[in-house]
């Protein structure tokens, strides 16, 4: 009897301190992640000037800690692009320009995205993760305004599905606005190309580039054209109960990859595929949720004047800050994969 007494009170002691080890693991992950973050930052943020300076512009504007998170996201996957470039250019294999024009229609799209293009913007007005409602925003486009105001007042929706279907119009607006911001930079490249009187090698270089540009638009509006389509369904029929995916980037990814030219064994892969990303979805909008609710908090702690208090909110705040980070540049890598893989099936059918 002693014997198993003592065996008990052995594991428990164990247990005990197998739990403090792996809290002290947690922690110190989390530390590291932090001190990853502020290490990073006296170096500067990223490896390309340019992005660096963008950075350090968006800090001095009043962006939330969800959309700074987001933006640093987004520039991370433009100074991934960038420096894939340069090994390329180096090696003297973007002759036509056409990959550096790309780059910079896509880093114009985040500037005017975030609101540092210059012009005032409807999209500058901030919104934080939790706050952002039915209510208070609006989708600027009398179709989708029109479309939503019947599904609301048709019962045919519970809160939750409400809730889903009014991501998926916020979705919508978002991808018709970055269609609008690439147009506009497209119109700017031919309005200067059609000024150009003498023909020359390098006009039709340029030539190449706006038809490549064209092939972006054609896709962006093919996906609009689809999603529009989805959503007038959606809301005058309800949500199919079979249904897969609820997440709209990936229901945008499925409804175009059944268009495009895969194989039954590749459409299905791509299918688990597409699972596996919503999940890494719901996780980075967890800590999106995490990182504004820990935000507030943190300037809640401010005004108390409780210091330890506060380096323990500082602290949480910089691990959440980072996780988010992380998460939404994998979110957005795979998102470009998946997007790559789609087009190049799109375009195979256009042959």
């Amino acid at each position: 009897m002693a014997a198993r007494r003592a065996l008990a009170a052995l594991g428990a002691a164990l247990l005990l301190a197998a739990g403090i080890q792996a809290s002290k693991y947690s922690r110190e992950a989390n530390e590291g992640l932090a001190a990853a973050g502020a290490k990073r930052r006296e170096a500067g943020e990223f490896r390309v000037v340019r992005l660096n300076q963008v950075w350090e512009k968006a800090q001095r504007l009043h962006l939330s800690a969800v959309k700074l998170a987001e933006l640093h996201s987004d520039l991370k996957i433009q100074e991934k692009d960038e420096l894939s470039w340069k090994k390329l250019k180096a090696e003297g294999l973007d002759e036509d320009g056409e990959k550096e024009a790309k780059l910079r229609r896509n880093l114009n799209v985040i500037m005017t995205k975030y609101g540092m293009n210059g012009k005032k913007d409807s999209q500058l007005v901030d919104t934080n993760y939790i706050k952002d409602g039915t209510e208070s925003d609006t989708l600027d486009d009398p179709r989708l305004e029109k479309l939503w105001s019947k599904a609301k007042t048709s019962g045919k929706f519970s809160d939750e599905e409400l809730d889903k279907l009014w991501r998926e119009f916020k979705h919508h607006k978002e991808k018709i606005r970055e269609y609008n911001i690439l147009l506009e930079t497209v119109s700017r490249t031919e309005d200067i190309h059609k000024n150009v009187i003498n023909p020359s090698e390098e006009n039709l270089v340029k030539e190449e580039i706006l038809h490549n540009k064209h092939r972006e638009l054609k896709d962006k509006l093919r996906s609009i054209n689809q999603g529009f389509e989805r959503l007038r369904k959606v809301s005058h029929q309800g949500y199919d109960t079979t249904s897969e995916f609820e997440e709209p980037r990936v229901i945008d990814l499925w409804d175009m990859a059944k268009s495009a030219n895969f194989t039954e064994k590749e459409l299905e892969s791509f299918r688990e595929e597409l699972k596996h990303f919503e999940a890494k979805i719901e996780k980075h909008h967890h800590y999106q949720k995490q990182l504004e609710i820990s935000h507030q908090k943190l300037k809640h702690v401010e005004g108390t004047g409780d210091k330890d208090h506060l380096n323990r909110n500082r602290e949480k705040y910089a691990m959440l800050e980072e996780k988010t980070k992380e998460l939404g540049y994998k979110v957005k890598k795979h998102l470009q994969d998946l997007s790559s893989r789609i087009s190049q099936g799109l375009q195979h059918n256009e042959l």
